[in-house]
């Protein structure tokens, strides 16, 4: 009986720090919040939607970008393949 008690009180002396561990890493932050309940989950979600959107629309704005570049750089490098005509001088 006495062993089982030892046994048992050492268990629990190992687990305190594990649980420690545990309950400050993000993962237990990320379960105490949603434990919490959410009425600030309302204004966080609020935020990070017009942080999405305003992301989408600079990706947006870059394709465009980048689209309007790829175009230029076909240009040019058509110009460049051209052949010279026999008669220019390139000047």
């Amino acid at each position: 009986m006495i062993g089982v008690a030892v046994v048992l009180l050492v268990f629990v002396a190992l687990m305190i720090p594990i649980v420690a561990i545990l309950v400050d890493s993000p993962l237990g932050r990320s379960i105490a919040r949603r434990l919490e309940g959410g009425a600030t989950d309302t204004g966080e979600l609020q935020e990070l939607n017009r942080k999405v959107e305003l992301l989408e629309g600079e990706v947006e704005e870059l394709n465009r970008s980048l689209s309007g570049m790829k175009d230029e750089l076909q240009f040019v490098h058509r110009l460049l393949e051209k052949p010279k005509t026999p008669g220019s001088s390139g000047r």
